[in-house]
């Protein structure tokens, strides 16, 4: 199970910092973007793809196709893949980036504390596996009759999932510590939280939760097998004592045990 968390959090991280560009996100909005607790907390993030290292600066292209600058200072900390501290000049044109640190926003800069990065070929992965072995992004609909729920992904693209007998639900802190850009990678207390996160059913979740979670097509439509779920400057805590979804109705209309 942590290893099935780890890679979730890695691929949610990535797709949604691609898509931050200059927007400073709030400390702990799990759907979008977070960070670990602490002296980066609050910070604002870019993230996008290396289209240029130049000594301890690097470009970045966002998803929106804004281009910034993230400066660097021998006290930012680097780290890439699973966690594994590397130098600025270990990244490459192609990579994946997303920083914290201090928004210049009129000089389109962005001083760092803390840079992570995934390489390119895991970068395309997670691009092209976004909706189809993972999903993340902000609830916008649900349906308890059919139990499905519609999921504004950070591309913007808004996806209808389901859920079947195999589905269960977790409130818990969302994804926590951006070292897990990585496949493979992810922190402890990112694994910890799946593993115990309280379970709820389909019925605790709200319109304007964010969600991230693991799982594969079926007929067409992708159905999660374990789905995260965090309410945005709620600690990811709710109700107590909310029970695994049931079986074939993922828990529909209930919120019972």
């Amino acid at each position: 199970m942590r290893n099935e968390i780890r890679l979730l959090t890695a691929g949610a991280v990535v797709a949604t910092g691609l898509t931050l560009g200059i927007r400073g996100i709030p400390a702990q909005e799990p759907g979008e973007q977070s960070v670990p607790r602490g002296q980066f907390a609050g910070m604002q993030r870019v993230g996008g793809e290396i289209t240029g290292v130049n000594g301890t600066t690097l470009t970045v292209k966002t998803e929106d196709g804004t281009t910034m600058q993230i400066v660097t200072t021998d006290n930012t900390r680097v780290m890439k893949g699973r966690g594994v501290a590397v130098k600025i000049s270990d990244l490459k044109v192609g990579d994946g980036v997303v920083a914290a640190g201090n928004l210049d926003a009129p000089n389109k800069t962005l001083h760092a504390a803390m840079v992570f990065a995934t390489d390119a070929a895991q970068l395309k992965e997670l691009r092209d596996n976004l909706g189809k072995t993972y999903i993340t992004g902000k609830v916008t609909a649900i349906d308890l009759d059919d139990a499905k729920m519609t999921v504004e992904r950070p591309d913007h693209v808004s996806q209808t999932i389901a859920f079947d007998e195999t589905t269960s639900f977790k409130r818990g802190r969302g994804i926590r510590g951006l070292g897990g850009m990585g496949a493979g990678g992810g922190q402890a207390d990112t694994a910890a939280a799946g593993d115990s996160g309280e379970s709820i059913t389909l019925a605790d979740i709200k319109v304007g939760d964010n969600v991230t979670g693991q799982g594969l097509v079926k007929s067409g439509t992708f159905v999660p097998t374990l789905l995260m779920v965090s309410t945005p400057g709620q600690g990811g805590r709710r109700r107590s004592g909310a029970g695994t979804a049931p079986s074939g109705a993922a828990g529909q209309g209930s919120g019972t045990n």
